[in-house]
């Protein structure tokens, strides 16, 4: 009896030994989980913290041509009262009230002022000045260009034929007539020649001034 009670007491020491071992191996464990579950937070921090700078570096690289640019060219251009900056030009949109003006007397007035009647470069500069005219009087009225028919050829002020073709319909070459653009249309296709004492509004050009770095 006395033996069995003896066993009995070892069995549970030892039980009571084994949980104890149990319990520590399992405190091991949460700790070391606690650990890995701190470690893991810290690397996905770290991991937005180079994501964020990942994109910063992105942004400084996509800005750097534009900043070469500046460094480039410093300076900024400025044009004068109610003109439009676009790609250092300035344009004079003529939104008078009537009576407009025929083509020869849009032009002096943008003699007058330092400048003359625009010529358009390409599609960029065609849209630029589409953007800014308005539909005024009728479907036919528009703002006259510096464009016109010398010799049966379309030729700009600046003394180079037409390659664009920006008409709103085929046309005769009537020599002698001017183009003016028309509101409200597609930039490709919003040209239309007109006779010289047609009244319409116009849109003079010239240089930006440059104003120097302090």
């Amino acid at each position: 009896m006395a033996l069995c009670c003896l066993l009995f007491i070892q069995m549970d020491s030892l039980t009571k030994l084994c949980v104890f071992i149990v319990s520590v191996k399992m405190a091991v464990q949460r700790e070391n989980i606690s650990d890995l579950t701190t470690e893991r937070k810290i690397l996905i921090k770290e991991r937005k913290m180079m994501e964020v700078q990942s994109q910063d570096n992105d942004k400084e690289v996509s800005l750097l041509p534009a900043f070469t640019s500046y460094l480039m060219e410093p300076g900024c251009y400025t044009c004068p009262d109610d003109w439009i900056l676009f790609r250092q030009k300035c344009y004079l949109f003529y939104d008078e009230p009537a009576p407009w003006k025929t083509w020869e007397q849009s032009r002096r007035f943008c003699q007058k002022n330092s400048s003359d009647l625009v010529v358009i470069d390409d599609l960029q500069e065609q849209k630029f000045i589409s953007k800014h005219i308005k539909y005024y009087h009728s479907e036919h009225n528009g703002y006259w260009l510096g464009l016109q028919n010398v010799n049966y050829n379309w030729t700009w002020l600046d003394g180079r034929i037409d390659t664009l073709g920006f008409w709103a319909k085929d046309l005769p070459y009537t020599p002698g007539s001017k183009v003016r653009v028309l509101p409200e249309r597609n930039p490709t296709n919003s040209w239309k020649q007109g006779m010289t004492g047609f009244l319409n509004k116009f849109i003079c050009e010239s240089d930006a001034r440059k104003i120097p770095p302090y």
